[in-house]
């Protein structure tokens, strides 16, 4: 099926080299508004908008490679084959995509606010959550505390208004869909592939992708450079534009690297230009371990081992924190038993393409009302919500749980339920 292409607009020359800017989870093209006329000059400056976002049509997308696709849809409709590239944080997440994917497509790169893992699996997932029960609001209020200092954001209320406002606006499934899309994200082993040349730039006060996880990204990436800019946070091309926006020209007009014919091959290569050395920043980077694959599991039977799959499934919906937990606690009286279930509940049945995950959580929840296995039913309420289920459909699966498997269940069930909803679901202010 065709990606649906994202919606988009140039700015500068129409014969310039083709620059992209990627927005961050909430934002829309206009976080990068201060830094355009500046690049206008040299450049073919592309800003897209995340699906949902700034009046986007809501297709969500689910991962950061479906992302990767759309965009390069879009820009082959337009012709254009060869570009720069500059992401902030999900946008820089796509960047990193298209550098591991499509590195004939990429002439350089700038991830800014990234990391090759953003926070935990978890972590996203509960947002998902809390939006899909309370809405965007919630997430709006609180996002000037992750976006900005606090002393920027108390001299620029109006910027802070307009940031509150971006994310009210956004459409909330496209918005639960890029939370996901962020859960799954992790290159970590993938970073030494990464062969253009790449600036990292990070606010000395962000909290959310801070200095930390700017140095691994340079520790990891081959050719790589740290740009720490004092004073900003996690929307650092908003709250320090001019310091991002000389960054920015700096790296892009030293590190494009131009496609050559290599005649021992009779491919294309990849060449960088030499660099002025006045512009150029020392490398900070350090060598980067061969990271050996892992050992594939043995077949049986013809059939690949469903461990792996299972362990995927199992994450992703009870989340890492109590999986993490369960394997913590396997000894070797109790670890075939968490193999098993691993392989067969999670690997043979949650795995299945019968039913969506939606549904498993339905029929899941009436069993262990029947059964009255009250522990599971807690941890499967919060693996319902996950899945997509809202506070008022879990009450259904209850009531008529109630009707069949008898009043005195339910009744215990609603008690636990209540409780793990309220929990779930609750902002964190």
């Amino acid at each position: 099926m065709k990606s649906p292409a994202l919606q988009y607009r140039f700015d500068g020359p129409e014969d310039a080299p083709v620059l992209i800017l990627g927005p961050s989870l909430g934002t829309t093209w206009h976080m990068w508004d201060r830094q355009v006329p500046e690049l206008a000059k040299q450049w073919r400056v592309f800003r897209f908008d995340l699906p949902g976002h700034g009046g986007a049509p809501a297709h969500p997308a689910g991962s950061v490679t479906d992302l990767a696709e759309r965009l390069l849809a879009t820009l082959d409709g337009l012709g254009v084959q060869r570009f720069g590239y500059a992401g902030c944080a999900l946008g820089g997440a796509v960047g990193a995509e298209l550098a591991l994917r499509r590195p004939d497509r990429l002439a350089s790169l700038t991830l800014i606010a990234a990391s090759p893992r953003f926070g935990t699996a978890d972590e996203f997932r509960q947002r998902g959550v809390i939006v899909r029960t309370n809405g965007l609001d919630p997430i709006a209020r609180t996002s000037p505390e992750r976006w900005f200092t606090g002393g920027f954001a108390a001299a620029q209320p109006a910027i802070t208004e307009w940031a509150v406002q971006m994310v009210r606006t956004t459409d909330p499934g496209c918005y639960i869909a890029a939370c996901e899309a962020l859960a799954s994200f992790d290159i970590r082993a993938e970073l030494g592939r990464i062969g253009v040349p790449t600036l990292v730039l990070v606010g000395s006060e962000d909290q959310v992708t801070g200095p930390a996880e700017a140095r691994t990204l340079v520790a990891g990436i081959p050719d790589a450079r740290l740009a720490v800019v004092p004073g900003a946070s996690h929307l650092v091309p908003v709250e320090q534009p001019a310091a991002v926006t000389d960054l920015l020209v700096r790296h892009f007009s030293t590190a494009w690297q131009q496609p050559a014919y290599d005649s021992t091959t009779g491919q294309m290569a990849i060449v960088a230009p030499p660099v002025n050395p006045a512009l150029a920043a020392p490398p900070q980077m350090s060598p980067v371990a061969e990271i050996a694959p892992a050992a594939q599991p043995e077949a049986v039977l013809g059939r690949p081992d469903p461990y792996d799959a299972g362990i995927k499934v199992r994450r992703e919906v009870l989340g890492d924190a109590h999986v993490d937990r369960a394997l913590a606690q396997a000894d070797e009286f109790s670890g075939d038993f968490q193999e098993f279930i691993t392989r067969y509940a999670w690997g043979e049945i949650w795995d299945r393409p019968g039913l969506d995950r939606r549904s498993r959580s339905c029929v899941t929840l009436t069993a262990l009302v029947a059964g009255g296995h009250l522990d599971e039913l807690a941890f499967h309420t919060r693996a319902a919500l996950r899945n997509g289920l809202t506070p008022a459909e879990i009450k259904e699966v209850l009531l008529q749980a109630a009707v069949y498997c008898g009043v005195p269940a339910a009744n215990s069930a609603f008690k636990v339920a209540q409780q793990v909803i309220r929990e779930e679901t609750t902002p964190q202010e």
